[in-house]
């Protein structure tokens, strides 16, 4: 046993008396509550029924047997295992047992395009693959031009049975011993690699430490309890993406510090979020966007066999929410309802918090067209910075970029050392977000810095004018770009999916626009069949410009990274001054 009792500095906790480790997150817990559910999977979330429900002394026997097996294969310390899975107990565990071998997970998004597929495979080396099995004809092709063959594969046998040649997820964990691996961990150790979403360029590896997680666990822990006698009432549910998506850094680690229950969903669905917020008395729920707040209302409101009263917080992020929505909410869920938006990204996850109803009569006021996301969170430092690194601070209204200091901000990005430099420029990490102040010191987020679209001499948010356009009952999903135009410099161009049975004419979203003193231009309007997506599969303004922008009119043809099966005929439509 190697002791150090006289250094003062750069010291390495790595025993396991005092190491942070997430591979430990369940472990700890087994000390205090060993019986309780840590994790449930809803119907789809689970291949074998002895994982549909697990105990914290099941999962974290469960999750050593993984770390066990992974390493008997000869995988060593800070070898990468590479995920394709969807939400699923199983594939969650395997992050966690990866963690515990002192291994790298470097989950992929499975709509994530073949090139990009083949790209981070080629970026991240990895030694060995975990498919689910209906997701295995996605991979084949990519992981195959890489060097990835059934034999270097385990297989979740959801939605099919085990690859050929692979080897089986139970089968991995058959027979391996239920204690912990003796493996050295450090904080700072990279334990997982995210991939950013590729909208303005090829996706970049966020280097995640042990560290990191449990500051966005901790972060969160206090915000996701609120309105509960004991914190380890909480029941966290989602159906959101959790294996590839940072959300597992505040909204799953958040609940195992609390020694709480993750409930996890296959596939975001509004009515089987709303038959999981009933049937399993969720008290805190990770929704994503408004979008789907509002469809959660919806199927309450239409369905009076639901039961939202266990609900005490909603999380959403992205843009604002509709004030009626948050008043129909707190009907169903009791007055006491706390909503708020979070405003953060793969790369530093603490997050902006705004609470509508800390400031009522602003959100009111504002909302969802202008999209506030409040203050940052106590562990985030933040400001808004001109290009030349100048503080904002104190001239509201002044666009500028969120920058961010945080314990839960990623290490760098992987194998990419100029890009990480840029990223932490001036001494701050730069997310690529445009924000301002206001007159209180709130900060409005505008859009991502490459998506603001500069029309006759005006800076117009994207964001702006896709909240506008999502309100109009017709609209299913849209995407605002900017278009290279003769008069404009750029025409502020939407894309618009309409819902089933719709009948919305252009001119129709244009008057609906007009009548909305957010947008002030009249617009060019796009209407594909299906939105073109990236790799992160939203419906995105980058994915529609690059299709807009290589497609003539009256042409349908496929975009080259889009996810979408086929991109419809698009109509243009020249921009025209109007007043507003």
């Amino acid at each position: 046993m190697d002791l150090d009792v006289t250094s003062l500095h750069h010291r390495r906790a790595v025993h396991r008396w005092e190491r942070m480790s997430v591979g430990d997150l369940l472990e700890r817990v087994t000390w205090s509550r060993p019986d309780k559910l840590a994790i449930v999977g809803r119907p789809g979330a689970y291949a074998a029924e002895r994982f549909a429900a697990m105990s914290y002394r099941q999962a974290d026997e469960c999750a050593n047997q993984i770390a066990h097996g992974l390493l008997a294969r000869g995988l060593q310390r800070g070898d990468v295992v590479m995920l394709f899975c969807e939400n699923s107990v199983e594939g969650f565990l395997a992050k966690i047992g990866i963690a515990k071998a002192g291994l790298v997970a470097a989950p992929l998004n499975p709509m994530m395009a073949p090139d990009l597929v083949e790209a981070m495979v080629e970026l991240v080396q990895p030694k060995l693959a975990i498919v689910d099995a209906e997701l295995w004809a996605k991979a084949a092709v990519p992981f195959a031009a890489k060097g990835i063959t059934a034999d270097s594969v385990i297989t979740i046998d959801i939605g099919g049975g085990v690859l050929p040649g692979s080897t089986g997820f139970t089968d991995l964990i058959e027979g391996q011993p239920v204690t912990e691996p003796e493996v050295e961990i450090h904080a700072d150790d990279i334990w997982e690699i995210l991939f950013t979403s590729g909208t303005t360029a090829l996706p970049k590896g966020v280097m995640i430490s042990h560290a990191c997680s449990y500051a966005a666990g901790f972060g969160f822990a206090l915000s996701l309890t609120r309105g509960l006698r004991l914190e380890s009432d909480i029941r966290l549910g989602t159906c959101l993406p959790l294996i590839y998506h940072v959300g597992d850094q505040p909204f799953t680690y958040s609940v195992f510090l609390c020694a709480g229950t993750l409930v996890l969903g296959r596939r975001p669905a509004p009515a089987a979020i709303a038959e999981m917020v009933t049937e399993d008395k969720i008290t805190a729920l990770w929704a994503g966007s408004p979008a789907m707040v509002r469809a959660l209302d919806a199927e309450l409101t239409a369905r009076p066999e639901l039961d939202g009263s266990s609900l005490t917080v909603i999380v959403y992020g992205w843009a604002a929410l509709p004030p009626a929505t948050l008043a129909s909410l707190k009907r169903h869920c009791g007055e006491d309802l706390c909503v708020f938006e979070i405003f953060g990204q793969t790369e530093c996850i603490p997050c902006h918090r705004f609470w509508p109803d800390e400031w009522p009569e602003l959100f009111a006021a504002t909302a969802p067209q202008l999209n506030y996301v409040g203050i940052p969170s106590p562990i985030l430092g933040s400001t808004v910075l001109d290009p030349d690194g100048n503080d904002l601070a104190g001239q509201p209204g002044v666009a500028g970029e969120a920058v961010y200091r945080s314990p839960a901000v990623m290490a760098g990005y992987y194998r990419d050392e100029q890009a990480t430099r840029t990223a932490f420029r001036y001494g701050w990490f730069h997310s690529g977000d445009s924000c301002a102040y206001d007159d209180d010191g709130l900060r409005i987020m505008l859009d991502r810095y490459k998506d603001i679209v500069k029309t006759g001499g005006e800076n117009v948010s994207s964001l702006r004018v896709e909240a506008v356009l999502a309100q109009h009952p017709d609209v299913a999903k849209t995407a605002v770009v900017g278009l290279p135009h003769a008069r404009w410099g750029e025409a502020v161009t939407a894309v618009v999916v309409l819902r089933d049975g719709a009948s919305a004419t252009e001119e129709d979203l244009i008057k609906h626009c007009r009548a909305t003193p957010a947008t002030r231009r009249r617009s060019p309007l796009c209407s594909p069949t299906t939105c073109p997506r990236p790799s992160a599969a939203k419906c995105s303004s980058t994915g529609c410009a690059r299709y807009t922008r290589t497609t003539t009119a009256a042409s349908t043809r496929r975009c080259s990274r889009s996810h979408a099966s086929r991109v419809g005929t698009m109509r243009y439509f020249e921009p025209v001054e109007w007043r507003a």
